[in-house]
């Protein structure tokens, strides 16, 4: 009998972790999902994966040894927080760095063991940011406008890279634009879309920090789930690189938020709520202010993926869900 993978997500209860580990769910596999609190299980009901669930504090020495032994593939979903949900990172933060970076390094470490034993190397897939660029934004120094978060994630890409070249492991950067979307409770999107949405809903204005020229790419949270999956089954072609995974387009935030405030306009009967600017706050970094757009067509390419749920849709569905319970039908 061919025993079944074991697949380890690490996050497991946050936004993008919870629609990953319920995109694996549907799959014969073995599946760990790890998380602070034991709250995964809840997201995948009954299905044909065998589900476990570890509450694993990865900053714990050993903690994360513990959570990845004997993994065929690990996806690295664990991300730094602030405050109510913010992913920005003062730098110099040594927790930040610890998870954005540290980890990377870590995880190499656990698994060379499994090498080591002539297994196949495990492969893993490491959650990046498009604006990770050091060839669009750095400078000579190497840093240039790149926030401490977008250096963290960056290392962390480099160390990965070089894991794989060493034969560590098979490690896969998939560099994420902005994703949103509801998500299986608990887990909540606290990232601008759903802001304003909520906003909205509560007949507040939508407020901007421009004058909404600024364009986003903007992923469907279950497509960004279902590039993850596609990444595992195509890993050793896509090994050692990183690769960019969102719409392809980058559409203008003030056209989002103005169709973010129909779209809740014909959920409560309601006009539409203002959309202003406003003064950025202090802890606004240059990355507010760029256009970002993904280009999948290379990880197009060598998997077959590509965005499922038009922009239209996917905020109606976010708006569904963010209304009440009579949305959850449309996860």
């Amino acid at each position: 009998m061919v025993s079944r993978p074991l697949i380890t997500v690490l996050g497991a209860s946050g936004f993008i972790g919870s629609s990953v580990v319920a995109e694996l769910a549907r799959r014969p596999v073995r599946l760990r999902t790890v998380a602070r609190r034991p709250t995964a299980r809840a997201a995948t009901g009954r299905t044909p994966a065998d589900v476990e669930t570890h509450a694993v504090d990865l900053s714990r020495p050993g903690g994360l040894a513990e959570a990845v032994a004997g993994s065929d593939a690990v996806i690295h979903l664990a991300a730094h927080l602030e405050g109510a949900g913010s992913w920005r990172t003062a730098d110099g933060d040594p927790s930040a760095g610890r998870l954005n970076t540290g980890l990377v390094r870590e995880l190499a470490d656990a698994l060379r063991p499994a090498r080591a034993a002539l297994r196949p190397p495990p492969v893993v897939l490491f959650a990046s940011t498009a604006t990770a660029s050091a060839d669009t934004w750095a400078t000579a120094d190497g840093t240039g406008h790149l926030s401490g978060y977008e250096r963290q994630k960056l290392a962390a890409e480099r160390l990965l890279a070089d894991a794989t070249a060493e034969g560590a492991l098979c490690g896969v950067s998939l560099r994420l634009p902005t994703v949103f979307g509801p998500a299986p409770a608990p887990a909540v999107d606290r990232g601008v879309v759903s802001a304003m949405a909520r906003r909205a809903l509560d007949g507040a204005p939508i407020t901007m920090w421009h004058d909404g020229t600024v364009r986003r790419d903007l992923l469907y949270v279950r497509d960004a789930a279902a590039a993850f999956a596609a990444a595992l089954d195509h890993a050793p072609a896509l090994a050692g690189r990183h690769w960019s995974v969102g719409s392809g387009r980058g559409t203008p935030l003030g056209d989002v938020f103005r169709a973010l405030a129909a779209t809740v306009a014909d959920r409560t009967g309601r006009p539409p709520v203002p959309v202003r600017r406003v003064e950025p706050p202090a802890h606004a970094s240059a990355a507010d202010f760029r256009d970002v757009r993904a280009d999948h067509a290379p990880f197009r390419s060598v998997t077959g993926w590509a965005p499922r749920v038009p922009l239209d849709e996917a905020l109606a569905r976010t708006v569904a869900a963010l209304a009440g319970p009579q949305g959850k039908d449309l996860l």
